[in-house]
């Protein structure tokens, strides 16, 4: 009777809360995780319902109120609460909209970056000999040239658009990934669970993929928020230059290019878009570092 008693009360008994969910619960107590996290939720909310959030269509020009100032500053108007630029159009709808461009910019360059390096990672930490060393010698001939200059010269050889910005930056940035991944991969593939993996027979797809790859994810979660920011930064510089969307879609770097003859005048037009990158990609960088530290065990003990 009390053997079942026991039993019952055994099956009753609360399960242990999985890795996930204690991962995912450290990193809520983290507050690089709640302030990126918060960051980073605020411009995806601005760049998904710019229609309903901004004040003033981007596009329309007033006039008669050309470089006005902030609300908050003598001269101001609650109608353009950030000010005009040089054509009468309100500065922080331009700013809700080009969330729109750079946000799209960066999430679709890191996935593609994160998928084309970490492949390539896997492969030659996993594999090593010949492979690892043709797909090391490639990263190395790759990262001898300059990024910005790579960019720029494959824009020039793809032409204007975003989808061109999007395909310059991965062909630029997923030696990033290759390079750090890969030294991870050479680690865990050394470890006494990828052995054992092999000793039962597992093919090297299943190991890769059952194995190694989830203990490196910590690691790739950091380098792709790192390169959305990446990806922000670069669009906004191909923007500067006129390499990106056309002159009628707003985007940050357009909006300090435009601004540039009136910086004396009317500093906020430059001083604002800068603002809305560095909040924007220090969230980023904010939530990837917390989010490294919490899902990564090592660095959890550490911080113990």
């Amino acid at each position: 009777m009390s053997s079942s008693i026991q039993s019952s009360a055994a099956l009753e008994a609360p399960r242990p809360p999985s890795a996930l969910a204690e991962a995912l619960r450290q990193a809520m107590r983290s507050p690089r995780v709640v302030i990126g996290g918060a960051i980073v939720v605020a411009m995806v909310i601005c760049a998904v319902f710019a229609p309903q959030i901004a004040p003033n269509d981007p596009a329309n020009q007033d006039l008669l109120n050309m470089l006005l100032p902030p609300m908050w500053e003598e001269g101001g108007s609650a109608d353009y609460p950030f000010g005009t630029d040089s054509l009468g159009r309100c500065i922080l709808s331009q700013m809700i909209y080009g969330a729109r461009v750079a946000l799209f910019v960066g999430f679709v360059a890191a996935i593609g970056a994160t998928l084309l390096g970490t492949t390539l990672a896997l492969l030659a930490g996993y594999f090593g000999g010949w492979i690892d060393r043709a797909i090391s010698h490639l990263v190395d001939l790759w990262m001898s040239l300059p990024p910005v200059v790579l960019s720029v010269t494959l824009m020039v050889g793809f032409g204007t658009g975003v989808g061109n910005v999007i395909l310059s930056i991965v062909l630029v940035d997923w030696t990033r990934f290759c390079r750090v991944v890969r030294s991870e991969v050479m680690v865990v593939a050394r470890k006494d669970f990828v052995a054992a993996a092999k000793l039962l027979g597992f093919g090297n797809i299943r190991i890769i993929l059952r194995e190694i790859l989830p203990s490196v994810t910590p690691l790739i979660i950091t380098l792709f928020t790192l390169q959305v920011g990446i990806g922000i930064i670069v669009e906004a510089i191909l923007s500067f230059v006129g390499l990106s969307v056309p002159a009628d879609v707003p985007a940050w770097g357009q909006m300090i290019a435009q601004a540039r003859n009136y910086m004396y005048q009317a500093p906020w037009g430059i001083i604002l878009p800068i603002i809305a990158m560095f909040v924007t990609v220090l969230g980023f960088n904010l939530l990837g570092e917390g989010l490294r530290v919490a899902l990564d065990p090592r660095l959890r003990k550490r911080n113990i």
